[in-house]
């Protein structure tokens, strides 16, 4: 009787622990393989890779054209591979593609793995899209302004900047010649030359003017950064430079960047500039208050008055305290629009970043102005030409920007601006601060007035 209870007890052991085993087995199958860089690219296709899984009888292979696998490429949706490896097919030259894998057993099908993304080698045989950009966002369910960013003596009938600002763009910024440095000479005294060129230039071709900027660190003219009076008469002539440029332009500019880049990029603290060590820690509302006063003695009473930073989608620090600004102006209503800067690069921010730094000015009911748009390609200095990867990478970040903000709610769409028309013309090749001069190309247009991929890809997020 002994023996037999001990050969039972043994046998439910047996049995349970081959449960556990084959429950392991089926945990196991869950697992998400981890995918690898692709090989062996060529004109037609390349060779995608991943990692084992333990008792994975299959692979399901995804292969796309979209990032987010909205359009796969054909006979490549879930395709089974028993190996750990698959060479991808027909597919075209000079074209980014993406892909991911799952691990399968029976009717156990595991999670994604990470995308890969992968160019064929190859020029592409797709011509740029040539449609204007305007043209195709003034047909957009809820229409914006599309807007460039010029100097003065771009401006020029007849030249080939202003074909193609009329033809593409509804809304033009200063780029610099409406900050305070090159307008201020003296107190009270002003050099209107340049940025009334620019105002004129928009009024009279039908495009909008956006004003940047009334109070930016960056552009203190040398009498006022020496100035040697009280913080109280230098707060005076902040409100008289204010009120005078406002009134000057007021029914002529429809937006102005009041004030631009307040918040330190180390520690969400309002940076320490000249305008918070001379005025204290109001200056900002402050400046907003002259702003909104000279406008409504000028009678412009719909000027909308914007607050513009860079860098807050991804320094969430700078973005807190940003926010807590935007929310002491809306308190004393005197805020229209918040500026994103938007200098990205083709890897950063990523789209949930972008979309949960927009979406708390949604929020709180602001119009939003992406306001300086460029993507750099060679952010890590590791190119020395454009090279067809990093073309078709920066088509879909433009694409995926604009994407971004054409979902947006028709009250809180305003303008999105490139910052500049020609890669050669930018700012970022050229900046010493970001440690790769002359060689990135982060605008629509090449040197030679060419369309680019990104500009293409503007267009795509618009579909």
């Amino acid at each position: 009787m002994k023996y037999n209870f001990l050969l039972i007890l043994t046998g439910i052991m047996f049995f349970l622990n081959s449960c556990s085993k084959e429950d392991n087995i089926i945990a196991e199958t869950l697992t998400a393989p981890i995918a690898n860089a692709a090989t062996e690219a060529n004109d037609t296709g390349f060779k995608a890779k991943w990692g084992f899984v333990s008792t994975a009888q299959t692979y399901l292979l995804d292969v796309a054209t979209t990032a987010d696998f909205t359009t796969f490429v054909p006979n490549y949706n879930a395709k089974s591979v028993t190996n750990l490896n698959e060479i991808v097919v027909g597919l075209n030259s000079g074209t980014l593609y993406y892909y991911r894998v799952r691990a399968k057993r029976d009717s156990q099908i595991s999670g994604y793995s990470n995308i890969i993304s992968v160019v064929t080698t190859g020029t592409s045989t797709v011509p740029e899209d040539p449609t204007f950009l305007k043209v195709k966002a003034n047909k957009v369910a809820n229409p914006f302004f599309v807007g460039m960013a010029v100097k003065a003596n771009q401006l020029g009938s007849g030249s080939k900047y202003d074909a193609i600002l009329k033809n593409e763009f509804s809304s033009i910024s200063a780029e610099y010649e409406m900050k305070m440095n090159p307008i201020s000479t003296a107190s009270g005294v002003y050099n209107w030359a340049a940025a009334d060129k620019i105002v004129a230039y928009g009024n009279a071709n039908g495009i909008n003017v956006h004003g940047h900027v009334l109070v930016w660190h960056g552009a203190v003219p040398n009498w006022l950064t020496n100035f040697s009076g009280t913080d109280a008469e230098f707060a005076a002539e902040v409100k008289k430079y204010i009120t005078d440029v406002v009134t000057h332009f007021a029914g002529k500019v429809k937006s102005w960047d009041v004030v631009n880049e307040a918040v330190d990029d180390n520690n969400g603290s309002l940076r320490n500039t000249i305008f918070l060590q001379r005025m204290g820690a109001n200056y900002i509302k402050d400046c907003f208050k002259w702003a909104r006063e000279a406008a409504n003695a000028a009678g412009d009473t719909n000027l909308l008055l914007f607050y513009n930073d860079y860098a807050t989608s991804t320094n969430i620090p700078k973005q807190n305290k940003v926010f807590s600004i935007i929310d002491d102006l809306k308190a004393s209503n005197g805020i229209d629009g918040i500026g994103f800067q938007m200098h990205n690069t083709y890897l950063s921010p990523t789209k949930t970043q972008i979309e949960t730094d927009i979406n708390r000015a949604v929020a709180k009911g602001l119009k939003i102005h992406i306001s300086e748009l460029d993507i750099q390609v060679n952010q890590s200095n590791d190119i020395t030409t454009f090279t067809n990867e990093r073309r078709l990478a920066q088509k879909e970040k433009y694409k995926e920007i604009v994407k971004i903000y054409n979902a947006l709610p028709a009250a809180n769409k305003y303008a999105l601006t490139v910052w500049g028309m020609k890669d050669n013309e930018s700012w970022i090749p050229f900046s010493t601060d970001l440690n790769h001069t002359g060689n990135d190309w982060p605008l629509l247009y090449d040197s030679n007035f060419a369309l680019k991929s990104a500009h293409t890809g503007f267009l795509e997020g618009l579909d």
